[in-house]
């Protein structure tokens, strides 16, 4: 029974006092099934919408601050600094500059008061010339002096005390003044071969020379404080190693106290105060990282810069720092990682917006009739669409105002705006599909124009043509840019061009199909093809016949097959660029280097050779000190490279540098140094040499004559660009080079275990090397260290280096986020494909019951179900597969990798059947397997329905 509507006149015998029921209560009341999948499809929808823009934020704002973060403290900072005034400075009148420089920063970025560090320091180191302290290359020890207001906080006295804060009393006319006072590091003093109570003196500035007295010593608790990070202050800890050419000497930096302040000036004539002001990185947002930027630019050099000069009274005042580069460096890694990262929720919300269109054709579909009766007694097609407007909000609204707090709690960012708007347009939508159906099937039927298909069709096709020429000619957005628009619609226009095209050609290669089983015996696939040719009726549609398969399911297919398959097509590419960055770094999947010219220990090659897992093992020698006599410069620096021809041949092969057949090598090594060894050039080289036969003078000062066997472009054991390298055989003639008969290098190929491998060069290692360091006697420092095994023996795998290369948070949540949107889609196109089978319900559940009335059995029955069904399935999964590898091949050359791979590698997706299948064949597998459950488990309740519908009348 149905409500009539608002504007029905009551009938003479209705009593005045009985309301009719509440529209809304009524018809929710009425299909509660419905309306609670109607709000749980509005709550997915408005979830999705509100949690991807914020998922987006989240993962730019780690990158960023994963970015500064590993850019070390140093260059996340402001280096704020003035000379200091000849007459001194006081403590006060450097944190009155503070407060007036905290005071300009932010709102965009804050620096935390409590890692602030500032004083001041002299410019220039002086030498000490006493002559007790240490000199390792006859070269006097400098030192620099420091008042830092915070050192205090991050040192602990060991001996003495600190130097006083009180200037030194007044002296009589004609006294000297007494040596400035300062607290040296611990391990500073006994590196130089100070103590407490040593005068250190330099040499004679003027008419004077300046000296300090140490009055104390101190530790440092923790190095690895942010606090010892910047890099002025790291000879605070200790001494540094200053070279002059290869002549070592130290450095050391002194703490003064705030009473000689004004006397640093002596030390050296000239000195500079400092205001260190670490920016608080993880405040830092990538959506407001331009303003951010120049509000940096402003305090580095701009009108900040100018009050700030004015208000201290300081006009030689300047501010440096990294973070403009840094934050350029960011803003490209973010645009670069943008498609990949807006491919994915583009897909899902092209395949939501076909699910929620169909919702409501659904819906429409299901009460067309009570519609229609509402408007035959008297109701306007306007007062039926604010009702059916007024019924959807009670469930749309409250669905995805809970949808969206969900999504507001569960992923915490700042930025609310993006979220709010991308659920308000998905709940717009999810309201306005029912009543706007509505609308359309009450209004007043109009001709067929069957040119307006074809018209919106070629729209589509000539604005995919265009997007699509468009990318190619100019390839992506240029740097500096926003997000490409182009690069997102094309693989969309592509998908909805294949599934027009698609639902062109579906009907005629199912009817072929048809009239084929037709010849056979059997009716059931006959009549399932047939009616998936002509296309699912519905009981309600007023022109009473088929119009062919309903579109939407297959573009829905379509997008989330397409978007998905250029996706993984995108990853893929990732993955096997990097792969082959690792292995070109390594020089395999696993490599052991000798340090300097030092050899692998006997029998370490094969023994790693035999380790589970590898395939080809390549034992070798290089030798970057080596020339070739004879070519256009009479003498060239060369790098030569032993190895046994078909090892190596197969690595280079793997590898995909240098391919060369292992035949060119074989021959020639007659043992003797007359007899000329067949050798492969690098193409550079061969460029300046030319074909012949030349001498090869290694490191050691033996010659061997090389001829040129073949040019290579480059080779793993060197695979630097360009470089000038000779491939040599292993054999007896190559032997008579001192050291290549031991290898020094070893690469290998296959899944090898890097901490196996490290384990086994530990256990080749001499006792002596292999023993761990002793334990440092009570009142020492740390004892010298014996160098590990991976020191003396570097050990790196290209697993380490994958792992390494995909560290990056931005190619981690570009990722997370699309493989998330990739499950989205696939939901929502199979959500697309049941709401297609749920509109066919009442007529399918008829021809069943008929045609169990003539004997068709119940296996039957599910056969004929998908015999109508999966042929569009099928179809759309090879359409999709198609539609993705045409994107991959059109659009793929403009994109570039190099961000998500982690180094620059050159522009283009590969082409590779596997990720596309695998998107095609997964849905079309994921589908199926629904619509044979949905098949097996509802059709016996619809056919006892039908069949019952005498005895229920």
């Amino acid at each position: 029974m149905t409500t009539p509507p608002p504007s029905a006149t009551p009938r003479p015998g209705r009593k005045s006092g009985v309301r009719p029921a509440p529209w809304v209560r009524t018809r929710l009341r009425a299909a509660p099934l419905g309306t609670v999948l109607g709000a749980a499809l509005a709550f997915v929808a408005v979830l999705l919408a509100a949690a991807l823009p914020r998922a987006q934020d989240r993962g730019a704002d780690q990158a960023l601050r994963s970015l500064l973060h590993r850019s070390g403290p140093s260059s996340t900072s402001l280096l704020a600094s003035a000379p200091a005034a000849v007459a001194g400075e006081s403590p006060q009148s450097l944190d009155t500059t503070l407060t007036s420089l905290l005071a300009r920063t932010g709102p965009a970025f804050r620096v935390d008061p409590d890692t602030v560090v500032h004083g001041t320091r002299t410019t220039k180191r002086q030498p000490l010339t006493n002559p007790e302290l240490s000199r390792p290359s006859g070269l006097p020890p400098r030192m620099s002096l420091l008042y830092v207001r915070q050192a205090q906080a991050h040192v602990k006295l060991a001996e003495g005390r600190w130097p006083s804060a009180a200037p030194p009393a007044p002296q009589g006319a004609g006294a000297d003044m007494p040596p400035l006072q300062v607290a040296l590091s611990q391990r500073a003093a006994e590196t130089l071969g100070a103590r407490l109570g040593s005068v250190l003196k330099s040499t004679p500035l003027f008419d004077d020379a300046p000296s300090v007295e140490v009055v104390g010593l101190y530790t440092v608790p923790d190095e690895s404080e942010d606090f010892w990070g910047w890099a002025d202050l790291g000879c605070l800890a200790r001494a540094c190693e200053h070279y002059n050419g290869e002549n070592l000497s130290w450095d050391v930096d002194a703490l003064i106290g705030a009473g000689d302040l004004d006397r640093i000036y002596t030390w050296g004539r000239t000195a500079e105060n400092f205001w260190w002001l670490p920016v608080d990185v993880g405040g830092l947002r990538a959506d407001r990282l331009d303003t951010t930027a120049e509000e940096i630019a402003s305090f580095v050099a701009g009108p900040t810069a100018a009050t700030l000069a004015r208000e201290t009274n300081r006009e030689r005042l300047r501010t440096i720092s990294w973070l403009p580069e840094l934050f350029e460096q960011a803003r490209d890694r973010r645009q670069a990682a943008a498609p990949l990262a807006a491919i994915g929720p583009a897909g899902v919300g092209g395949v939501a917006l076909v699910v929620l269109v169909l919702a409501g054709a659904l819906a429409g579909d299901r009460r067309e009739a009570e519609l229609r009766l509402l408007l035959a007694r008297g109701g306007s097609r306007a007062g039926i669409f604010g009702r059916l407007l007024g019924e959807g909000a009670v469930t749309v609204l409250p669905a995805a105002a809970a949808a969206t707090a969900l999504a507001v709690l569960l992923l915490p960012t700042p930025r609310l705006a993006p979220a709010l708007l991308s659920a308000a347009a998905v709940a717009l939508l999810a309201l306005l599909a029912f009543p706007v159906r509505a609308a359309v099937l009450l209004s007043p039927p109009r001709p067929a124009a069957r040119w307006r298909r074809l018209m919106a069709e070629l729209l589509v096709l000539t604005a995919t043509g265009a997007a699509v020429l468009e990318v190619r000619r100019r390839g992506v957005a240029p740097a500096g840019s926003d997000l490409d628009p182009l690069l997102i619609a094309a693989p969309l226009l592509l998908a909805l061009c294949g599934g027009l095209l698609l639902a062109r050609l579906q009907p005629v290669l199912t009817g072929w199909l048809a009239r084929a089983a037709g010849r056979r015996s059997g009716l059931v696939g006959f009549l399932g093809l047939a009616r998936a040719a002509r296309g699912s009726g519905t009981a309600g549609t007023r022109a009473g016949g088929r119009t062919g398969p309903s579109v939407l399911p297959t573009v829905a297919l379509l997008l989330a097959i397409t978007t998905g398959g250029f996706g993984a097509a995108v990853l893929e590419s990732v993955d096997s660029s990097r792969l082959a960055v690792a292995r070109l770094t390594v020089g395999g999947d696993a490599a052991i280097s000798a340090s300097g010219k030092s050899t692998l220990p006997d029998g370490l090659a094969k023994a790693a050779g035999e380790l589970p897992g590898v395939r080809t093992s390549v034992p070798l020698w290089v030798d970057h000190d080596s020339s070739l006599l004879g070519t256009a410069q009479r003498s060239t620096q060369i790098t030569v490279v032993v190895a046994e021809p078909a090892a190596y041949a197969e690595l280079s092969r793997t590898l995909g540098c240098g391919s060369f057949d292992p035949a060119l090598l074989a021959g020639g090594g007659a043992g003797t140094a007359d007899a000329p060894v067949p050798a492969l050039f690098s193409a550079p080289l061969a460029e300046q040499a030319g074909p012949g036969t030349y001498v090869l003078r290694p490191g050691d000062g033996t010659e061997l004559r090389a001829r040129v066997a073949g040019v290579i472009d480059c080779t793993p054991a060197h695979p630097a660009p360009g470089a000038a390298t000779v491939v040599l055989p292993a054999g007896p003639a190559t032997a008579l080079i001192g050291g290549a008969g031991q290898p020094n290098r070893w690469f290998g190929l296959g899944p090898v275990d890097g901490d196996r491998l490290r384990a086994l060069v530990r256990a080749a290692l001499p006792a002596a090397a292999a023993a761990p360091a002793p334990a440092p006697a009570a009142g020492q420092g740390p004892a010298p260290r014996a160098n590990p095994a991976d020191e003396v023996y570097p050990v790196s795998t290209s697993a380490e280096a994958v792992a390494e290369l995909g560290a990056d948070p931005l190619q981690r949540s570009a990722q997370r986020l699309f493989w998330a949107c990739v499950a989205a889609a696939a939901g929502f196109a199979l959500l697309a494909v049941l709401l297609t089978l749920m509109r066919t319900v009442p007529e399918r559940a008829a021809l069943l019951a008929r045609l169990r009335t003539m004997g068709l059995r119940r296996r039957q029955g599910v056969t004929l179900i998908l015999a109508e069904t999966l042929p569009q399935t099928l179809a759309a999964a090879l359409g999709g597969a198609l539609v993705a590898a045409a994107a991959v091949a059109l659009l793929g050359p403009a994109i570039d990798l190099s961000t998500l791979v982690g180094v620059r590698v050159p522009t283009g997706v590969r082409l590779t059947a596997g990720p596309v299948l695998t998107q095609a064949l997964g849905l079309a597998a994921l589908v199926a397997a629904a619509v044979l459950v949905e098949a097996a488990t509802s059709g016996r309740r619809q056919i006892t329905t039908e069949l019952r519908a005498g005895d229920q009348s």
